[in-house]
């Protein structure tokens, strides 16, 4: 497909955080483009204000003229969430559109840039949005989709500077195992943090979502790079030059972490010398490792050790991710998106070290069925390291109930005295009636509408 011939992109399920970034994209670089999504966000109205048309009935009648009278001029973008009985899909099939899938088409779009790929099933999104930042903080033309709102910019999407050469413009992606959908990627650079089992309704078992990640490796351009996190077993499914970083161990080491002002800083030690004192304003020791991959990325396209420092001191996160609602000294609240267990373990050890002595308050929503039935005993494991458990019922995303997994199973697993079951709606009243050092909430479902209720009713204390 030649982009070339293009003049009109339609997106099916615009409003989606992968499906926006693409839409901006094609937006910034001087096509006409529109969409459907079943309801109106915050999302959906950011890409009205850009001038983007959307609507939100499923109705051919809202379809651009334009769009429709020129079908060898418009492509059709669909995210999996559409239906099989959507009437606008249809339609458009059956009068022969051009359609791919969000993936397919981010993969022909990187192809024509320089491509930084991040890629695991933990921390994708948080180093992504790093080696995207630091780039433009360096001033390199670089263009970004992401699977998150970062805070520094207030989008998933960072255009890039207008440029007759595309394959001058470094492509930073977000790289989604879910559905394989990375294997439309074929990196210049790769970064992988994580392999451990996720998204086993999709893949069946841990051994399929590695042999996923083999073949994402694989497809690595010929003299790539390959930044893997220490541990990982990629490197004999790859041709690139792999080379490994982590907390004290690798080529690429995070070192001398510390808490200085409720900060994390660190030096990172690599094979050409050391950078001292990254001042990272998003806290965690798995972010200080996330920030060692960027590290590790930017001075492999040729940012010197300073201009990355630079970079990485000035970042300030996603949104979802160790985001900070309330920081007073008689009480804290954060919100993460965490919905593994291993990053579930990994926020709340942060939490820990950064507040020592005082108690933590929790609030959980698990995510899929499937999820919390695969790993229920290591969700308990990771909620029992908070003092106290509010438990909300399993958020059912894309799945119908499996019978016998309930919130109620998990909560019985979890060695922690001051535990109960809460439903969604009763959350806030019982929060703001007792006593809290930190609260945090937890959990990749709706739990993001319980933030600004509980900010309120907090902030009056």
């Amino acid at each position: 497909m030649h982009f070339q011939q293009l003049r009109n992109i339609y997106f099916l399920g615009i409003g989606g955080i992968g499906m926006s970034a693409i839409a901006r994209w094609f937006n910034v670089n001087g096509y006409r483009v529109a969409g459907y999504d079943r309801t109106p966000t915050l999302l959906t109205e950011a890409l009205q204000t850009e001038g983007i048309a959307i609507h939100f009935e499923d109705d051919i009648r809202h379809i651009p003229a334009e769009f429709l009278s020129h079908p060898d001029a418009t492509l059709v973008v669909r995210t999996p969430a559409v239906p099989a009985d959507h009437a606008e899909w249809n339609y458009l099939e059956k009068q022969g559109f051009q359609i791919m899938k969000r993936s397919q088409v981010l993969g022909l779009l990187a192809q024509r840039m320089f491509l930084v790929a991040v890629a695991g099933t933990h921390g994708k999104t948080t180093t992504s949005s790093m080696v995207a930042h630091v780039l433009r903080h360096a001033g390199r033309n670089c263009t970004a989709f992401l699977g998150g709102i970062t805070q520094n910019y207030g989008t998933n999407f960072l255009p890039n500077d207008e440029t007759d050469d595309l394959s001058s413009v470094i492509c930073v992606v977000e790289a989604d195992e879910f559905d394989r959908s990375f294997l439309t990627l074929f990196p210049d650079v790769a970064i992988v943090t994580s392999t451990d089992a996720d998204h086993l309704d999709i893949y069946g078992d841990g051994d399929q979502v590695l042999q996923s990640f083999g073949k994402f490796v694989g497809q690595i351009k010929p003299g790539g790079q390959l930044f893997m996190r220490k541990g990982l077993t990629l490197a004999a499914q790859t041709q690139a030059d792999v080379q490994e970083y982590g907390l004290g161990e690798g080529a690429f080491q995070a070192k001398n972490i510390r808490i200085e002002a409720a900060s994390f800083v660190f030096d990172i030690q690599f094979p050409a010398g050391i950078c001292e004192g990254v001042v990272l304003q998003l806290p965690g020791f798995h972010n200080a490792e996330n920030a060692t991959a960027a590290f590790a990325a930017c001075l492999s396209v040729g940012l010197s050790a300073e201009q990355i420092r630079a970079g990485l001191n000035t970042y300030l996160g996603v949104k979802r991710r160790f985001e900070y609602h309330i920081r007073r000294p008689n009480i804290v609240y954060i919100d993460d998106y965490a919905h593994h267990p291993t990053e579930i373990e990994a926020f709340l050890s942060s939490v820990r070290a950064l507040y020592p002595g005082k108690k933590i308050t929790a609030v959980f929503q698990p995510h899929l069925f499937s999820r919390t039935r695969d790993f229920l005993d290591g969700f308990a494991r990771a909620l029992s390291l908070a003092d106290e458990l509010v438990l909300l019922d399993i958020y059912p995303a894309r799945e119908k109930p499996i019978p016998g997994v309930t919130s109620e199973l998990l909560l019985d697993k979890v060695q922690l005295k001051d535990k109960l079951l809460c439903r969604k709606s009763e959350v806030v009243a019982l929060v703001s009636q007792r006593p809290l050092d930190v609260l945090v909430t937890i959990g990749a479902g709706d739990i993001d509408q319980l933030v600004g209720p509980l900010r309120e009713v907090l902030t009056s204390r």
